[in-house]
């Protein structure tokens, strides 16, 4: 006989299954395969050292009519260098030094190309290297941002562009939050242009762009900025956050491109009149251009490949022209965020400059209106806890008190389930042979009783959007970043680091690499005690008579253990507690509501051996 709350629970476990089985083998197993091939590919096309990829012509051709071009868009060029090192010295430069991030901006074109991140290390070793955003072009996996200015149609005026060597206007040499640097050049035919660059504490640049003209006419130009990626970084490609270029261009709202879509697809351009940004973002790092709020812009996400290396651009152009007087001076400002996506940072920045949105660098999911409150809730008890392990057991402990009174439905009603199967046995006998019968009784018996049998799926469904939402917390934000716990456990955002397979350590062997199977075998200290505590909180309810339903209960806790064992140590630490909560939880309610609960009984049940019925078939 299937008793309904045996059911109940089959359901929701059937359910979760569906998220966790669905996520290892459709999603992650695929994209470890993809990561895999795109490391390699990327590696490929390091080593051909495809040179720079911006030349004085490469800018969009304007309208006839004098309106603004569509987009700034980069051109090939023929420097090349081995590395980073060889890249930094062949031109001259200026220095950046701030308490966040350090590098340089390169006098020839007046590139941003050049800029470490202070406060990172690449792994959780403080003594590893500091995390590099910007790399000059030409170098392997360039990466930087330029500004400059677009000539009207028909203009025949000489503008600086990517070969054109700056120099430092005054005594200063380095660029500083209190110290900011100008770079100018002479055309030699009556225009010089500047440009005054100022970085705050953090990562915002502001770049303030003059022309001086003493050409005897007046002179209109475009304001462009943009921001170049060679190749095709390293992503994770977890639907659970965009990687890849993206902005918010007023009307248009949110506009992300994956790097796979760029290559196959035309240029993208957007109009915003009322500003915005757009600019490339990783995992926990972006880099992006920015207008002055409130000034309308032409928009384009575009791709081009250079010797086989594929070259990504964003980039904006003022869409109405700045005009410069003869005989005066007339700028354009914008602004470069470049760092690291930290929450608090980037809020600040919308409030302060008025930017539309810079906070969308951050992917909160679908589930953003439970995600971003997780977060902020796990921050503020990180404040008081500091620990984020910490702030993760406590966070648990008040999801399940606000679900108290749901849980207490539920469990009451499994309990009352638990008191008529004695009546619910005797309806199956009575009525065997007409299932129309045997449910109809059955509903009696529920509305009689005040018992819902869809209710012990609650208490496990309610988990799940947070289950996600945490999930999403853990993956995406800088903040969960190397948070570490207790013991072994350095980083919360990472898997278990230790794995039963190698006997943690003591056999030097990795079955990770093993084919096919290879992505289960990563099973670590806390997803053994996640699996342990899901299977005691099975064992709360006797053991099904029907083999089939026992089996799967016996193979489900199984399932979860190995599917959890890749995700990060965080989320698996939240799942142990809650399934040690809820045992205590479910206990202590259905023993006030009368159900008898054995729970050692039923644990002792399981290791022993049942005999076969004598006619072979389960009672």
């Amino acid at each position: 006989m299937q008793s309904e709350n045996n059911r109940n629970m089959i359901i929701a476990i059937v359910l979760s299954v569906v998220v966790l089985f669905g996520w290892q083998f459709f999603v992650a197993g695929p994209q470890l395969d993809q990561a895999q091939k795109r490391a390699a590919a990327q590696q490929a096309q390091q080593t051909q050292q495809v040179g720079a990829t911006t030349t004085d012509g490469g800018l969009a051709t304007p309208a006839a009519n004098g309106t603004a071009p569509a987009a700034v868009t980069d051109s090939a060029g023929n420097a090349t260098f081995a590395d980073r090192t060889a890249a930094l010295a062949a031109t001259p430069r200026v220095k950046i030094d701030t308490p966040a991030v350090s590098g340089s901006i390169a006098l020839t074109g007046a590139r941003l190309d050049d800029l470490q991140l202070k406060r990172y290390t690449e792994t959780v070793d403080p003594n590893s290297p500091i995390i590099t955003l910007l790399v000059p072009p030409g170098a392997p996996g360039g990466y930087y941002v330029e500004q400059g200015w677009a000539p009207v149609a028909g203009a025949t005026a000489a503008l600086p562009g990517a070969d054109t060597v700056w120099a430092v206007e005054g005594a200063n040499q380095t660029l500083t939050p209190d110290t900011p640097v100008t770079l100018v050049w002479d055309n030699g035919a009556g225009l010089t242009f500047r440009r005054l660059l100022n970085i705050d504490e953090n990562y915002l640049f502001t770049v303030t762009q003059s022309v001086e003209n003493k050409t005897g006419g007046d002179v209109a130009l475009y304001p462009y900025s943009r921001v170049v990626r060679q190749g095709i970084p390293h992503v994770q490609n977890f639907f659970v956050q965009h990687e890849g270029p993206l902005g918010v261009l007023g009307p248009n709202n949110l506009v992300s491109k994956k790097y796979s879509d760029l290559k196959v697809d035309e240029p993208a351009d957007y109009t915003s009149p009322t500003g915005g940004w757009l600019g490339i973002t990783d995992k926990y790092w972006a880099t992006a251009v920015l207008s002055e709020p409130g000034a309308p812009l032409n928009a384009r996400f575009s791709h081009t490949s250079s010797g086989g290396l594929d070259v990504f651009q964003t980039s904006y152009v003022g869409s109405t022209p700045v005009v410069v007087p003869a005989g005066g001076t007339a700028q354009s400002k914008s602004y470069v965020f470049a760092g690291a996506k930290q929450t608090r940072i980037i809020d600040n920045y919308d409030k302060t400059y008025g930017f539309d949105r810079l906070e969308l660098l951050i992917d909160w999911g679908w589930l953003h209106f439970i995600t971003r409150p997780m977060f902020e809730l796990l921050q503020f008890l990180y404040g008081i806890l500091g620990n984020f392990g910490l702030a993760i057991l406590a966070v648990t402990v008040i999801v399940k008190a606000l679900f108290f009174p749901l849980a207490s439905r539920s469990y009451a009603s499994m309990a009352a389930m638990r008191r008529v199967q004695p009546e619910m046995k005797a309806i199956q006998e009575r009525f065997k042979d007409d299932r129309a019968a045997q449910q109809q009784a059955m509903m009696e018996l529920y509305k009689k009783e005040k018992i819902n049998p869809l209710s012990g799926c609650w208490p496990i469904l309610i988990q799940i959007p947070v289950f996600f939402s945490l999930y999403t917390v853990l993956f995406i934000s800088l903040e969960m970043r190397h948070a570490p716990f207790f013991g072994w456990i350095v980083d919360l955002a990472a898997p278990d680091p230790t794995n039963i397979f190698t006997l943690f350590g003591l056999i030097p062997w990795n079955p990770v690499a093993l084919p096919v199977i290879g992505g289960l075998l990563h099973l670590g200290v806390w997803p053994v005690i996640m699996g342990v505590t899901m299977w005691v909180q099975m064992k709360l309810n006797p053991p099904p008579p029907d083999p089939t339903q026992a089996m799967i209960f016996n193979w489900m806790t199984v399932i979860f253990t190995f599917m959890l064992g890749t995700f990060p140590a965080g989320l698996v630490i939240y799942w142990a507690w809650n399934n040690t909560l809820s045992v205590t939880q479910q206990y202590f309610i259905m023993k006030r509501h009368g159900a008898e609960v054995n729970l050692f009984a039923n644990i002792a049940a399981s290791f022993k051996r049942k005999p076969k019925p004598a006619d072979g078939k389960a009672s």
